[in-house]
């Protein structure tokens, strides 16, 4: 068992021999990689040292304490949160030691291919197909919705390999490499202005047998593990108190009596009680991630996380009266990352009204809640055991 006296050793030594003050950077995190101090609980040379999750605060302690870089992880949070998980999971040494390195370090990005303009809330009934060809899998189809694909390297995806069987069993997962030919991806602009989102077209996109994680029809099984942390990596992301969108607000309270009345009192003392409560429930979850993967107690986080972001900046634009209603740049950009707290309150009203639908839309997991933790009854479902290619479209 690696103890913390153990990691804080071996993360000093990192620091000796690679100096923060003068490592390069991309350098310094490829050594802290190779040393087992990226997740410490990934396997050896895989990142990680075989030790318990929870002792990744002591690295990231020394580390954050002698200045060391990070690596930049809202940039590539697809990639840490969702893909990470999936190839320890299911992929193969080979796949392993080809992408968690660069994936970790961010010298390769990485988005998600799942959902499609008919399969959004029903993602098990996506239609875009891979065909086997020898040795590759041919893919036609459309992707909607994915962050970072104008960045990315390289996505998760989805794809159905058999259409004669029922909708969640006849699906394959792969890695698909984002600068291969057929691959077209074309800016989504939003109610921001901006067009963090994408549409991808897979137009004969051929794509190896070596780069399928998981058995031939086991994409569902597999996308399940990609989900679960995906759920958890947004709404069970780590603050500090008054972290995320119930800071910006607190602070316009603090520094603009002026702006105060006793109903906006009341109501932001209520948002900050629910902000604190899901941080602090937040911390639970990863607690009991050191146990085993993450459940279906995620969705229950990123419900809340959905709602929470969209009252705060609701009052936060209301607090502020007129200047609530001021917008810096209206400019069609393609940015690399979301940056909630470092934009105005008329950016964060208008783009936390996405919350409710990224990482699962809340009505779905609303639905997951009610039956898999709660154990409620499913709703009727006549699809189950229907062939997908028999299902009204």
């Amino acid at each position: 068992m690696t103890t913390a006296e153990e990691l804080r050793d071996t993360t000093r030594a990192l620091l000796a021999a690679h100096p923060p003050a003068s490592t390069d950077r991309l350098d310094f995190l490829r050594a802290r990689f190779d040393a087992g101090l990226a997740w410490v609980h990934f396997p050896q040379g895989l990142g990680g040292l075989g030790a318990a999750r929870s002792l990744q605060a002591v690295v990231d302690a020394e580390l954050a304490a002698a200045g060391a870089p990070d690596n930049d992880p809202r940039r590539i949070g697809i990639g840490l949160g969702m893909a990470a998980p999936t190839i320890l999971q299911y992929g193969t040494e080979e796949q392993q030691r080809r992408y968690l390195r660069p994936l970790w370090t961010g010298e390769e990005v990485w988005c998600q291919l799942f959902s499609e303009p008919g399969a959004g809330s029903d993602l098990a009934a996506l239609g875009t197909r891979a065909v086997r060809e020898g040795d590759h899998w041919v893919v036609n189809g459309q992707k909607v919705w994915t962050s970072s694909a104008h960045i990315a390297r390289w996505a998760i995806l989805i794809a159905r390999t058999d259409p004669d069987v029922p909708k969640h069993r006849g699906i394959t997962y792969f890695v698909c490499d984002m600068t291969d030919p057929g691959v077209e991806v074309r800016p989504l602009r939003q109610i921001t202005g901006e067009a963090e989102f994408n549409e991808v077209f897979l137009t004969d996109v051929r794509i190896p047998d070596s780069r399928r994680l998981g058995a031939i029809g086991d994409g569902w099984k597999v996308a399940q593990t990609t989900l679960n942390n995906e759920r958890v990596a947004i709404g069970g992301m780590r603050l500090p108190r008054e972290g995320g969108m119930i800071g910006p607000a607190a602070k316009t309270w603090r520094e603009r009596p002026e702006l105060r009345t006793h109903d906006l009192h009341q109501r932001l003392l209520k948002l900050w009680v629910e902000a604190e409560v899901s941080r602090v429930t937040a911390e639970r979850l990863r607690q009991q991630l050191v146990a085993g993967q993450p459940g279906p107690e995620g969705a229950g986080m990123k419900l809340a996380f959905a709602r929470l972001n969209q009252e705060i900046s609701g009052l936060e634009v209301e607090l502020l009266g007129e200047e609530g209603l001021l917008y810096d740049d209206w400019t069609m950009r393609r940015p690399e990352l979301v940056d909630f707290t470092g934009r105005e309150a008329g950016y964060r009203y208008l783009r936390s009204k996405g919350n409710s639908i990224e990482g699962g839309t809340s009505e779905v997991l609303l639905n997951i809640v009610a039956e898999r933790v709660l154990g409620l009854p499913p709703e009727p479902r006549t699809d189950k055991d229907v062939a997908w290619k028999d299902l009204a479209r």
